[in-house]
């Protein structure tokens, strides 16, 4: 695009910006997210021009104000996931909803489909991991799958694979979103029939309280990096103003940081899966408490404050001194 049809589609919304400050959080996000992006094809293509000073300039009088009271010695890699995933998540809220509805979808299904026909669940989860459980609720333990093995060696072997779920499911967005949402499905329907087992033998609030303790934050990965997966695909799909090729690049980018984002949530999870899932012995209000931690540590970081730090960098004049 040359540089004179980029302006021309761009300076009133640009004027918008600095005549017509805003105090609305969804908005204040909006703005900065397209300041930033068009920066970034300014200087893709325009490297020189003055249209990216002015685009730099307006941009960095957001992030001084973000950082103008933060110590120099946070590091690049605090203010990542500090700052710069926590607004991914704001910025592609809809993909990562939409990732959340397909995938609880598909988990319904799962148990549905369970619970109308019998061999689904051996057809999903194999007869060899079907009759493994059947023993164990047999002998009185119907969770002692993990307490098997090694816990250290567990622990790599579970943080290695859910690694592999969450890059997978992200890569295959490449495939114009339809590679991410059947990952979606597919692990959805394999948690959902996983879980009518326990429900059809009577172990439904037990199994919550005891494989839940990993699985809310591996799931919760999962879901957040189909909705990466989305941001992925999209870019291909619907470049808006950008060429396909800066589109794709841009979302590439922004679905692997988020990815990168939510690595120490997955490891965390292999950590819970390994050691502490293991002792199902453990009393109710404990297993509970890390649930209920999980899932508030969940909902606080990706949606609750996202939110926080655009309230808390709305700044009326923030526009007012570019030019």
């Amino acid at each position: 695009m040359r540089e004179a049809l980029f302006i021309k589609q761009n300076t009133e919304r640009w004027d918008d910006y600095n005549n017509n400050p805003t105090e609305d959080p969804d908005e204040l996000a909006s703005r900065f997210i397209g300041i930033t992006d068009d920066l970034a094809y300014a200087k893709t293509f325009y490297p020189k021009s003055k249209t990216t000073v002015y685009l730099n300039k307006l941009a960095a009088e957001f992030h001084q104000y973000i950082y103008k009271n933060k110590k120099e010695k946070s590091g690049r890699v605090f203010i990542f996931w500090k700052y710069e995933v926590p607004l991914l998540f704001m910025k592609y809220r809809k993909q990562l909803l939409y990732s959340f509805l397909f995938f609880s979808i598909s988990f319904f299904i799962g148990i549905l489909s369970a619970k109308y026909d019998n061999n689904f669940v051996r057809l999903i989860m194999h007869d060899d991991y079907v009759n493994m459980t059947n023993e164990n609720i047999a002998k009185g333990d119907p969770f002692g799958v993990y307490k098997t093995g090694n816990s250290y060696y567990m622990f790599f072997q579970i943080a290695k694979n859910n690694l592999y779920v969450t890059v997978f499911t992200f890569v295959s967005g490449i495939l114009f979103s339809v590679g991410t949402v059947y990952a979606l499905f597919s692990n959805g329907i394999m948690l959902g029939a996983f879980e009518y087992l326990f429900i059809s033998k009577g172990l439904g609030i037990q199994s919550v309280l005891v494989i839940w303790i990993h699985g809310t934050l591996e799931i919760s990965a999962i879901i957040i990096a189909g909705g990466a997966g989305l941001i992925f695909g999209n870019s291909i799909l619907f470049p808006k103003t950008y060429t396909r090729m800066v589109s794709l690049k841009k979302g590439a980018m922004d679905g692997l940081k988020i990815v990168l984002g939510i690595s120490p949530i997955i490891v965390t999870a292999a950590i819970f899966e390994s050691f502490v899932t293991r002792h199902t012995e453990m009393p109710v209000w404990l297993s509970i408490g890390i649930l209920a931690g999980s899932l508030i540590f969940i909902v606080w970081y990706v949606i609750i404050y996202p939110l926080y730090i655009l309230k808390k960098t709305t700044m009326p004049d923030m526009y007012t001194n570019a030019t």
